[in-house]
């Protein structure tokens, strides 16, 4: 059986599980362990037990748990409600109202949550029932809380960033530092969207008939968002400064978020006890797709198949700019077809020794993964965010798709701006490391 027979096989059977709904672990792992068997029987497989060691062995992802820990310490507790209860008051005068919450919202959340689902499910769990009953515009509210969650990956911290650092030894403190300017740019680019659709269309977003705020009613909205803010400040701040690392500030997150809830008389044994669960499940399945992961790449690597790929890539001669439109058709198909983890774990190993030969930055190149595995997130038929707002309101998932599809379009512009004006994400890193 020649290489190329097996390669074929062994995609056909990943293609083939995630087509019959496996689970994406196996969905990953079990290809790679036929692929093992197919290049040397059962002796090939004896390297597993320290490959499996080798990756899980990793300081950098102990920041994984930990920062999940801090965002379902944050839902538990009623901080989530609190701070969209906060950015309601203070937008509620600009054109879009609650639209505009959602996006702000999930842009805050975000950066405290490190997970596109979380802040979307938090968030939509919050808004979604308000806008109904207010009637906004259903295909809008779904879509902007779908999208908005998408944040949540590319404002640091990044559960998908650290993902990224594990497989290509970057530095996780600069890819955050770099996802900053892209993830207030496409916040903005969202909120300017939906002012505008506001303005030309005012039927999809009633005014809120508020009038001004009262000084008190102010110092209530400023009371629920700073906590928010001083915890993203303290956590992100010391870790730009180089006082701590992506672990250490997630540990002091953890902290500040369990110092909040006492503060506030938040805190309760039952609390903690349902967030450290939920937090448990969800590193556990994230940690479980990364051992699998490490797996498949094991395997190629015995196959020899990255070399051969980088050398037919290569041999191809493609322009950097046709390389960028090869990856663009790449990843906007997976991302219809593969969860956001599952498209690291299956083309990073594969392409990183590709963008070493041409000279790319893998920094820069991390945001612009993460914005195709944001698109990803949105895009039918299994993009996560997708289900994740279907199922918390009663509307058809017709309307949730419609909604997303304009701001599709805006994160491809982002993506050709990022492509034209690289700076845009990496001036941050650079200038504050000189």
């Amino acid at each position: 059986m020649t290489p190329e027979i097996q390669i074929a096989i062994v995609f056909a059977v990943f293609l083939g599980l995630l087509a019959i709904g496996v689970s994406v672990p196996f969905a990953i792992a079990a290809p790679g362990l036929i692929y093992l068997l197919l290049l040397g029987g059962v002796d090939a497989l004896k390297g597993l037990g320290l490959v499996s060691w080798g990756s899980m062995n990793s300081f950098i992802l102990t920041a994984i748990p930990l920062f999940l820990l801090m965002a379902e310490l944050m839902q538990e507790s009623g901080m989530t409600m609190r701070v969209y209860r906060g950015l309601s008051k203070l937008v509620a005068r600009v054109p879009g109202g609650l639209l505009q919450t959602n996006i702000a919202g999930c842009a805050l959340f975000g950066a405290m949550s490190s997970s596109s689902v979380a802040t979307a499910s938090s968030i939509g769990s919050v808004a979604l029932p308000q806008l109904v009953r207010r009637g906004y515009d259903r295909a809008l509210a779904a879509g902007s809380l779908a999208a908005g969650g998408t944040l949540g990956i590319l404002i640091p911290p990044s559960l998908v960033m650290i993902i990224y650092a594990s497989f290509t030894e970057t530095s996780v403190s600069q890819l955050f530092m770099a996802g900053v300017m892209p993830g207030l740019l496409l916040t903005f680019m969202f909120m300017l969207y939906v002012g505008i659709r506001a303005i030309t269309k005012p039927e999809i977003a009633p005014v809120e008939k508020t009038g001004r705020l009262s000084a008190r009613e102010w110092r209530d909205a400023l009371v629920d968002v700073l906590p928010a803010v001083l915890l993203i400040g303290a956590t992100m701040g010391s870790l730009y400064a180089g006082l701590v690392t992506p672990t250490e500030a997630a540990t002091l997150g953890c902290v500040l978020v369990l110092a909040l809830t006492l503060a506030t008389g938040q805190f309760s044994w039952r609390m903690l006890r349902e967030a450290t669960r939920r937090t448990v499940q969800a590193a556990g399945n994230i940690l479980f797709i990364v051992l699998a992961a490490y797996v498949f790449s094991y395997a190629i690597s015995v196959g020899g198949v990255g070399e051969h790929f980088t050398a037919f890539l290569v041999g191809l001669e493609l322009s950097r700019l046709q390389f960028f439109l090869a990856l663009f058709v790449l990843y906007t198909v997976l991302g219809c077809l593969v969860e956001g983890l599952g498209m690291i774990v299956i083309t990073v190993p594969l392409l990183y020794p590709v963008l070493l030969k041409y000279g790319i930055d893998p920094v820069w190149f991390g945001i612009i993964l993460v914005l195709f595995i944001e698109l990803g997130a949105i895009s039918p038929p299994i993009g996560i965010n997708l289900f994740v707002i279907q199922s918390i309101w009663d509307g058809r998932f017709v309307d949730v798709v419609k909604g997303t599809i304009p701001f599709h379009i805006i994160m491809f512009v982002l993506l050709g701006m990022l492509v034209a004006w690289p700076e845009i994400a990496l001036w941050l890193p650079r200038h504050m490391l000189n």
